[in-house]
């Protein structure tokens, strides 16, 4: 049955409304990144009078803005690799075995998301010092103790949404794999993991995010040299100036990596969401 006109121009108008929405804010960073610092802190201007690609060459000299990608890069990628493979091997317990606690476990994992980010801060704060104070050991502005921080919030998250994949993917794979001779890791590794690539590449993108974007605990945790770049954007604004040319070009520049990973890993990161909503 085809649908009436007027759904079909009230869907147009939704999406052009919600489209120009998204787009505005994009098209107000490049323009302005495009733009002399003189002509960005005077009135706006739709269409830039002047054009320069000036700012995209200062931002790397006004900061350390390299520096801050490394931090950032080494960061949230230690932080998604230790995320997903503590999640499939939590998961996959949960999932496939019956052990006194599982239901306690499964429930804890679960609450600790309904308390803010904020709440832990303070504690982690006095741990890192005094493990530093007791052991030496600097969790404290170390990429370490902010990869470690990073993986209390991502790991719950992709713990719970692996058991749900896990769980969608059938039994009788892996009885067959037993059947071929692979124990419970080879049938994790062989079998359950290629099945359950969507799940475990969504959780990837997910704690990929959460590191790279993260500002709060990287603001506290962090020192001049292991500064990442949602805090390093901070550099630009000085006592006396604003160089929101270089605001702009930088933000866009650090959105990249971002921008670019979702739109490869788009289908997996979709399917992996949508997994188990319909058997």
């Amino acid at each position: 049955m085809a649908a009436p006109p007027s759904f079909l121009w009230t869907r147009r108008i939704f999406l052009t409304l919600l489209t120009g929405f998204v787009l505005l804010p994009v098209f107000v960073m490049v323009s302005s990144s495009l733009k002399p610092l003189a002509d960005v802190s005077g009135k706006f201007q739709w269409i830039p009078s002047s054009l320069t690609f000036r700012p995209y060459l200062d931002i790397w000299e006004t900061v350390p803005l390299a520096d801050y990608f490394v931090n950032s890069a080494v960061v949230a990628g230690a932080a998604t690799v230790c995320s997903v493979i503590i999640a499939i091997f939590a998961a996959y317990a949960v999932s496939r075995y019956t052990f006194r606690g599982k239901r306690a476990f499964t429930v804890t994992v679960l609450s600790t998301q309904m308390f803010p980010g904020i709440l832990f801060l303070l504690p982690l704060f006095l741990i890192y010092v005094n493990i530093g104070n007791a052991t030496g050991l600097a969790l404290f502005g170390s990429r370490i103790g902010l990869i470690i921080t990073y993986l209390t919030f991502s790991l719950p998250f992709s713990i719970w949404m692996l058991i749900g994949y896990f769980d969608s993917v059938p039994r009788d794979l892996d009885e067959a794999a037993k059947v071929d001779g692979c124990g419970p890791v080879g049938a994790l590794v062989r079998v359950i993991v290629p099945a359950a690539l969507p799940g475990i590449v969504a959780v990837a993108v997910y704690a990929f995010m959460t590191a790279w974007g993260e500002v709060l605990f990287a603001s506290v945790m962090t020192n001049d040299t292991t500064r990442t770049l949602a805090v390093g954007l901070q550099g630009y604004a000085t006592q006396n100036d604003v160089y929101w040319n270089q605001v702009m070009a930088a933000s866009l520049v650090v959105s990249i990596p971002v921008v670019a990973g979702f739109l490869l890993l788009q289908r997996y990161l979709v399917a992996g969401l949508t997994a188990g909503a319909v058997k």
